[in-house]
C-alpha cells in the first residue's frame, strides 16, 4: 500500500536541504569529485540515487556520441567505449549548478522509496531499461539501500520470461502489499533527515500534529441567559479553503476535426508570441496558477525542472540554469519575453514541444504579473 503525501512540501524540503548542503560544501570547494560524492550526505540512499542519476547522464552522453559514420557494434569499438566509461567514472567533477538539481531529486526520491515503492520500482528499475532482463534488474539493486531486501525478494520471484513492464509492475504492487511488515517505517527515514534539517512524519503526510488535550478541573457552568435573538454560528473558513472549494472556471477551447486544441487560425502554426498570449489567458482562467511568484528558480518543482532540462534544453543543465537566472533578473515582462523568444528560442527546435514551452511561458507571466 502506498501512502498519500504532501508532494509540494516534500519538494520544498528537498530544495531547502539540497541548498543548505551545497552551501556548506561549495563555500570551501569549487567543485565536487567522486570520493566526495560517495559520502556527501550521511544518508547512504541519497548518495546512491545521485550516482544513479549521474549514471543515467553518462548513458545519455554516450548515446549522443553515436553517428551514422562509424560501426558502434564493432567489438573493438564497444571495448574502447567501455574503457572510456570506466575512466570517466573515476574522473567525476561537478560544479554546483550541475550537482544541486541531482541532489534535490535524490532527496525527494529517497522519501518516495517509502511513500511510493511502485513508482520507485518503475523509475529506477524499469523505465531506463530498453530490454528487461533479470541481470539488468539485479544490477539496479546496487543503487538501493532502503528496503533493499524488498526489491531483491521480488526480483527473485520473476522468471527469465517475464518481459512485460505492466505485468511486472502490477505483480510488484501485490508483492509490496503482502510484505508490509518488512518495510522500513517512514518515521525512521524522517529521523535520519531530521538530523540534517527539521522534518517530521506529519509534515510529509500533510497531517496536523497531534495536540494533547489540557487536563484541568471542570469549571462550573453558569446558567445561560435567554438569548435576545438567535444567531447562526458559522466556523471561520480560511481563504485557501474558500478558493479550494469554489468551482474553478472551465476554459473553453476550439478543437479541430481530429480533436486537437487549436486557436482561431486553424492552418497557422502558432508563433512564440501566440503561445505567450495563450499561456497568459489560460493562467488567468486558473486562480491558483495565476498567483504571482517571486522567483522562477524557486517556483519550478523538481520534476518540472528535469522535464524542462530534458525536453527544452536537450539535457543541458548549464544552459537551463543560465536561462532561468537571466529570466529572473529582468525588470519587466516585455524584456523577459524578448529575451526568451528572440535569443533562447532561436537556439532550440521547440516546434514539437509546445506543452513544455507553454508551461514555462505561464511561469514567466506569473513572475512579472
Amino acid at each position: 500500500m502506498e501512502d498519500k503525501y504532501n508532494q509540494l512540501h516534500l519538494e520544498q524540503y528537498s530544495n531547502q536541504l539540497a541548498n543548505m548542503l551545497c552551501d556548506r560544501h561549495f563555500a570551501t570547494h569549487d567543485s565536487l569529485n567522486g570520493p566526495q560524492l560517495i559520502s556527501f550526505t550521511p544518508i547512504k540512499q541519497v548518495n546512491l540515487f545521485v550516482i544513479k542519476e549521474l549514471l543515467l547522464k553518462w548513458h545519455q552522453e554516450m548515446a549522443n556520441l553515436r553517428s551514422p559514420y562509424f560501426d558502434y557494434e564493432n567489438e573493438e569499438v564497444k571495448e574502447a567505449l567501455l574503457h572510456f566509461m570506466n575512466v570517466l567514472s573515476r574522473k567525476i567533477l561537478m560544479k554546483r549548478n550541475a550537482f544541486e538539481p541531482l541532489l534535490q531529486k535524490a532527496i525527494y526520491d529517497t522519501f518516495r522509496v517509502i511513500l511510493a515503492p511502485a513508482d520507485t520500482f518503475e523509475e529506477k528499475f524499469l523505465r531506463i531499461q530498453e530490454e528487461i532482463t533479470l541481470p539488468k534488474l539485479q544490477e539496479n539493486l546496487k543503487y538501493i539501500d532502503i528496503d533493499k531486501q524488498l526489491f531483491a525478494g521480488f526480483i527473485e520471484t520473476l522468471s527469465p520470461g517475464n518481459r512485460d513492464r505492466e505485468y511486472i509492475l502490477s505483480r510488484f504492487r501485490l508483492y509490496v502489499k503482502a510484505n508490509q511488515s518488512s518495510r522500513t517505517a517512514l518515521s525512521d527515514v524522517a529521523a535520519q533527515f531530521n538530523s540534517l534539517l527539521a522534518i517530521n512524519e506529519e509534515d510529509i503526510l500533510g497531517r496536523p500534529a497531534p495536540v494533547a488535550a489540557p487536563v484541568s478541573a471542570p469549571a462550573p457552568v453558569p446558567t445561560p441567559a435567554a438569548p435576545i435573538e438567535e444567531k447562526e454560528i458559522v466556523a471561520p473558513i480560511h481563504n485557501a479553503q474558500r478558493e479550494a472549494s469554489a468551482p474553478a472556471p472551465k476554459p473553453v477551447y476550439t478543437t479541430d476535426e481530429d480533436g486537437e486544441e487549436e486557436e482561431s487560425h486553424a492552418n497557422k502554426r502558432p508563433t512564440l508570441n501566440d503561445n505567450f498570449r495563450k499561456a497568459a489567458s489560460t493562467s488567468l482562467a486558473d486562480a491558483h496558477s495565476n498567483r504571482k511568484i517571486d522567483s522562477l528558480k524557486n517556483s519550478i518543482s523538481i520534476n518540472q525542472r528535469f522535464s524542462f532540462i530534458n525536453e527544452l534544453f536537450e539535457g543541458d543543465n548549464m544552459t537551463y540554469y543560465n536561462t532561468i537566472k537571466q529570466l529572473d533578473e529582468y525588470g519587466d515582462a516585455e524584456a523577459a519575453k524578448q529575451y526568451f523568444m528572440q535569443e533562447v528560442a532561436t537556439k532550440h527546435d521547440w516546434s514539437k514541444k509546445q506543452e513544455h514551452v507553454n508551461k514555462l511561458l505561464r511561469l514567466i507571466e506569473r513572475k512579472y504579473a
